[in-house]
Protein backbone atom coordinates (compact mmCIF):
# COMPACT_ATOMS: atom_id res chain seq x y z
CA UNK A 1 0.00 0.00 0.00
CA UNK A 2 2.73 2.29 0.64
CA UNK A 3 4.01 2.18 -3.12
CA UNK A 4 0.86 4.57 -3.84
CA UNK A 5 2.87 6.92 -1.70
CA UNK A 6 5.84 7.07 -3.84
CA UNK A 7 4.23 6.49 -6.96
CA UNK A 8 1.74 9.54 -6.22
CA UNK A 9 5.10 11.91 -4.97
CA UNK A 10 6.74 10.56 -7.91
CA UNK A 11 4.25 11.56 -10.32
CA UNK A 12 3.68 15.25 -8.83
CA UNK A 13 7.52 15.79 -8.82
CA UNK A 14 7.14 14.94 -12.46
CA UNK A 15 4.77 17.39 -13.45
CA UNK A 16 6.91 19.89 -11.63
CA UNK A 17 9.89 18.67 -13.61
CA UNK A 18 7.88 19.00 -16.54
CA UNK A 19 7.59 22.79 -15.66
CA UNK A 20 11.06 23.36 -14.77
CA UNK A 21 12.64 21.97 -17.88
CA UNK A 22 13.07 23.91 -21.27
CA UNK A 23 10.99 23.03 -24.55
CA UNK A 24 7.85 22.10 -23.25
CA UNK A 25 6.39 22.58 -26.16
CA UNK A 26 8.35 20.05 -27.79
CA UNK A 27 6.70 17.15 -25.78
CA UNK A 28 3.40 16.03 -24.17
CA UNK A 29 2.44 17.02 -20.84
CA UNK A 30 2.24 13.60 -19.47
CA UNK A 31 5.61 12.33 -20.95
CA UNK A 32 7.81 13.27 -17.65
CA UNK A 33 5.07 12.44 -15.02
CA UNK A 34 4.58 8.80 -17.14
CA UNK A 35 8.20 8.36 -17.15
CA UNK A 36 8.68 9.68 -13.32
CA UNK A 37 6.26 7.12 -11.69
CA UNK A 38 6.89 3.61 -14.33
CA UNK A 39 10.56 4.18 -12.44
CA UNK A 40 9.51 4.97 -9.71
CA UNK A 41 7.34 1.76 -9.36
CA UNK A 42 9.68 -0.44 -11.11
CA UNK A 43 12.45 0.67 -8.23
CA UNK A 44 9.96 0.61 -5.39
CA UNK A 45 9.15 -3.09 -6.25
CA UNK A 46 12.81 -4.23 -6.91
CA UNK A 47 14.07 -3.02 -3.61
CA UNK A 48 11.07 -4.54 -2.08
CA UNK A 49 11.88 -7.78 -3.54
CA UNK A 50 15.39 -7.47 -2.52
CA UNK A 51 14.37 -6.96 1.04
CA UNK A 52 14.35 -3.35 2.10
CA UNK A 53 11.19 -2.60 4.54
CA UNK A 54 8.75 0.02 4.08
CA UNK A 55 10.80 2.13 6.79
CA UNK A 56 13.95 2.22 5.84
CA UNK A 57 14.15 6.25 3.75
CA UNK A 58 16.74 4.92 1.35
CA UNK A 59 13.73 3.25 -0.17
CA UNK A 60 11.79 6.31 -0.42
CA UNK A 61 15.01 8.15 -1.78
CA UNK A 62 15.82 6.04 -4.77
CA UNK A 63 12.69 5.10 -5.95
CA UNK A 64 11.37 8.72 -6.31
CA UNK A 65 14.66 10.26 -6.67
CA UNK A 66 15.71 7.43 -9.51
CA UNK A 67 12.28 8.09 -10.94
CA UNK A 68 12.89 12.11 -11.60
CA UNK A 69 16.75 11.37 -12.50
CA UNK A 70 15.61 9.01 -15.52
CA UNK A 71 12.57 11.68 -16.07
CA UNK A 72 14.62 14.23 -16.37
CA UNK A 73 17.34 12.49 -18.92
CA UNK A 74 14.33 11.12 -20.84
CA UNK A 75 12.72 14.44 -21.61
CA UNK A 76 16.28 16.12 -22.38
CA UNK A 77 17.09 13.35 -24.75
CA UNK A 78 13.15 13.54 -26.26
CA UNK A 79 13.07 17.56 -26.31
CA UNK A 80 16.87 17.44 -28.25
CA UNK A 81 15.49 14.44 -30.61
CA UNK A 82 13.34 16.49 -31.71
CA UNK A 83 14.89 20.10 -31.98
CA UNK A 84 17.21 17.96 -34.10
CA UNK A 85 14.40 16.10 -36.11
CA UNK A 86 13.04 19.76 -36.71
CA UNK A 87 16.08 21.12 -38.51
CA UNK A 88 16.94 18.53 -40.42
CA UNK A 89 12.88 18.82 -41.62
CA UNK A 90 13.15 22.80 -41.84
CA UNK A 91 16.30 22.07 -44.29
CA UNK A 92 15.01 19.54 -46.28
CA UNK A 93 11.73 21.72 -46.93
CA UNK A 94 14.28 24.79 -46.99
CA UNK A 95 12.31 26.85 -44.76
Amino acid sequence: MYILLALIAACSLGIGLHFLMPKRDLRGVAVTPAVATAVAAAVYTIMQWAGIADGNVWLWVVSIGGGLLVAAIATASISAQRTHHDRLEKQALGI
